[in-house]
């Protein structure tokens, strides 16, 4: 019986090629560095936008337009609430720059939910994409007073 030299496996770690096979390194450095990694806007909205959401003292997201459009769209059967409403993401290769437009309920402080906003938005996108968050503007669109009527809310119909 003949053996074999296995193939890609030194003898001798210290082996410079002379006298026996040699390992092959293809592709070379860490396979995790290998390629491109693209994220599109609207993967950093859908972050930014549910982040922004669980902070307190933010009632929703948009303008009273867009949520009113929101509104009507959340209605048809099928379709479901837009997370990125109220949020506009500008997505380079390693930097992202945010801006949203909020609605706060009444009194609470407006710097203090900026201010939670912009913290919790930044940690989850730098968390969740690896991409650095320059900046983060806030809009305060309206204040939701106690006694206003949501129109999120509105479940009863002027027909039948």
């Amino acid at each position: 019986m003949t053996e074999t030299p296995q193939r890609n496996r030194p003898e001798n770690p210290d082996n410079n090629g002379s006298g026996g096979s040699s390992l092959t390194k293809r592709g070379g450095g860490d396979p995790g560095g290998r390629g491109r990694t693209t994220i599109a806007d609207g993967v950093v909205e859908k972050i930014a936008g549910m982040a922004a959401r669980d902070v307190f003292g933010v009632h929703a997201m948009g303008s009273g337009l867009s949520r009113t459009f929101g509104a009507v769209r959340d209605r048809v059967p099928g379709g479901t609430k837009s997370v990125t409403r109220g949020v506009k993401a500008e997505v380079g290769e390693s930097q992202t720059a945010l801006d949203l437009e909020i609605v706060v309920d009444y009194g609470v402080s407006i710097a203090d939910v900026a201010r939670d906003v912009r913290e919790n938005v930044i940690s989850a996108v730098e968390r969740m994409t690896g991409l650095e968050v320059v900046e983060v503007n806030i809009a305060v669109s309206d204040v939701k007073l106690p006694d206003e009527d949501d129109d999120d809310d509105d479940s009863e119909s002027r027909v039948q």
